[in-house]
């Protein structure tokens, strides 16, 4: 129930002091957003990578700053109930003419959890649902700040130098101060892979147009033009890749039409975009627009805005419980050491808690685990590490868990677990997308689908090696298949820089004894590791082995992990395309492009 008066003078004070907080916080984040387009210009990849990496600490730090001004400036443990449901109607009125209501939304949730104990977790206190609409903002916006350009490139219902023009004009508006290797050729490049797509004889409708987000989408090497072109009903999205040559050049690389194409972009397996944005919801709005299969969550992810991701989430979980029936249980598949992994069926996603003991052969921590999956969501994910939304006091309907589950998580977990009248509240979870474990994919797969299951295997190694990631434990059981057929690693306890690695070959035996003991008789460092080693655990299966030998033994040979690796050391960073090899433009292919 909401207080029937706002009597209380502190409340006001405490919303303006949450919001001064996520105001300070949209500033700094949109400021790294909009210098992401200076640092692509100057080619400044590593800089490009630490500012992705440190944005994502932005966010924690300023909760954390609004949660130590109103311990001490409000005395926040003091407050009664009625107070904060206060704080909430007034926080709702300061966000009548805001640009990123559902974002303030997220931080004063973030900010309250910090501060109250999860029985408060419900719509009285919190934003369980919106309470501000993110509709049509943009009309009472300032004019300078269109989300997206409209563009008519036909003249007297013609298409020809029209659309080449605009297509021109679309890339010279966006004004990257460095120039273009050919400009033109690419545009005939785009031209002719728009006609390939649509195909002869499309005939021109009255609305024939063609809208472009207003910002570009900067990620690690590349810069990326967004939009769609509109006929009639038939909408049809893509994406100009931008990236630059070894002389310094800029050059479009590809143009996707594809949804499956901007899924492939848009993945969850993928490092956040940096795109300046002043209304979120209307750049989301317009990517749903693209990609309706997408959830909105990940959108908001894909954006850097993973804890609206979160929250977004964690509302169409609430709604799925609330229009389902089966239970929560153990996942399919090998049980991890580390991991007590469950999930319910009729919802695509996997919830992990790491367990308070492991087997000798884990020398690890709760912390180290953490602090691994840190790692993973602040790295290029290169489209082959699977994102995590980690949670804290969860609470799951104890009727909907399997008793089995319930005796695991008590075994196994007693110390993140607690009982609270009908709920069982998880203290610290992660959430990933649900795939279908690589192990149990093989054993089911055809010879066509075994080969590039095993060939994708190799490339998502090599993406990794790539992103200076080393997997640790590469068994087929901890990779995944997603429903595009990509392999994504997704089991992080044993991830290490391949910087940080020592690549060895293992030593000549020194006589027979050496040669026939079953035990390692040779030193061993701490992060040593033996490529050659790999091979027993790996290809026991010979239809495995055969696609394995013939696409990816470089991948037991120490000299291709520790090449790697003095290219990184160097400051190299290495190219990873977020799309098919196949899509690129001919003429750009064979070229050093750098990414």
């Amino acid at each position: 129930m909401f207080p029937h008066r706002l009597n209380d003078i502190r409340a006001y004070a405490i919303a303006q002091t949450m919001l001064d907080g996520f105001n300070r916080h949209y500033r700094l984040f949109s400021e790294t957003n909009r210098s992401a387009k200076r640092r692509f210009e100057q080619a400044d990849w590593h800089g490009q990578q630490r500012a992705q990496r440190e944005r994502i600490e932005f966010y924690d730090i300023r909760v954390a700053e609004a949660v130590d001004r109103l311990q001490s400036e409000f005395n926040t443990a003091s407050l009664a109930d009625d107070t904060w449901q206060q704080v909430k109607l007034h926080y709702i009125g300061l966000l009548v003419n805001h640009h990123q209501p559902e974002l303030a939304e997220t931080f004063f949730n973030s900010v309250t959890t910090k501060i109250l104990h999860h029985s408060y977790f419900r719509n009285d206190f919190l934003f369980v649902r919106p309470a501000v609409s993110t509709e049509y903002i943009e009309n009472d916006a300032p004019a300078s700040l269109p989300t997206y350009r409209a563009y008519y490139p036909t003249r007297d219902g013609v298409v020809g130098e029209g659309l080449r023009d605009t297509l021109l004009r679309i890339v010279d508006n966006f004004q990257l101060q460095r120039a273009f290797q050919d400009l033109g050729r690419d545009i005939d490049a785009v031209l002719d892979a728009l006609q390939r797509h649509v195909g002869q004889g499309v005939r021109l409708r009255a609305n024939f147009q063609i809208q472009v987000l207003s910002s570009m989408f900067f990620r690690n090497k590349g810069g990326y033009i967004i939009g769609k072109i509109v006929n009639g009903f038939a909408e049809t999205p893509f994406a100009l890749p931008v990236l630059h040559n070894d002389a310094g050049k800029l050059y479009l690389d590809a143009a996707l039409f594809a949804e499956d194409d901007l899924l492939m972009l848009f993945s969850f397996a993928r490092a956040y975009f940096m795109v300046d944005m002043e209304i979120p919801s209307a750049y989301v709005q317009f990517l749903r627009s693209l990609m309706p299969r997408k959830p909105r969550n990940e959108i908001y992810s894909a954006l850097g805005l993973q804890k609206q991701g979160k929250n977004n989430f964690y509302r169409d979980f609430l709604y799925h419980l609330r229009h389902s029936s089966d239970k929560f249980g153990i996942a399919p598949g090998i049980k991890g050491m580390v991991m007590l992994v469950f999930d319910l069926p009729s919802f695509p996603y996997v919830f992990k808690v790491i367990k308070d003991f492991y087997p000798p052969q884990k020398d690890t921590t709760r912390e180290l685990i953490k602090s691994k999956y840190l790692l993973v969501k602040t790295h290029d994910r290169v489209g082959r590490m699977a994102d995590t939304l980690e949670y804290a006091s969860v609470a799951f309907p104890r009727h909907r868990i399997s008793d089995e589950l319930v005796a695991e998580l008590q075994h196994f977990c007693p110390s993140q677990i607690e009982m609270d009248g009908d709920s069982l509240v998880i203290k610290h979870v992660y959430i990933e997308r649900r795939m279908i474990p690589l192990n149990i994919y093989l054993q089911d797969a055809g010879p066509e689908q075994l080969a590039h299951a095993v060939v994708e295997y190799g490339n998502a190694i090599k993406d990794l090696v790539a992103a200076n990631i080393f997997p640790g434990d590469m068994l087929w059981k901890n990779f995944g298949v997603t429903r595009h057929g990509k392999v994504v690693f997704y089991d992080y306890d044993e991830i290490e820089y391949i910087t940080d690695c020592n690549f060895r070959r293992v030593p000549t035996p020194r006589n027979e004894e050496d040669e026939m003991s079953g035990e390692i008789w040779y030193s061993v460092g701490p992060k040593d590791v033996f490529p050659e080693t790999f091979e027993p655990f790996l290809l026991g299966n010979p239809a495995v082995r055969d696609v394995f030998m013939k696409h990816h033994a470089d991948l037991l040979d120490a000299a291709f992990w520790q090449g790697h690796k003095e290219r990184i050391k160097a400051g190299h960073v290495h190219d990873v395309f977020p799309y098919e090899q196949h899509k690129r433009f001919a003429h750009t292919r064979a070229s050093s492009a750098t990414m």
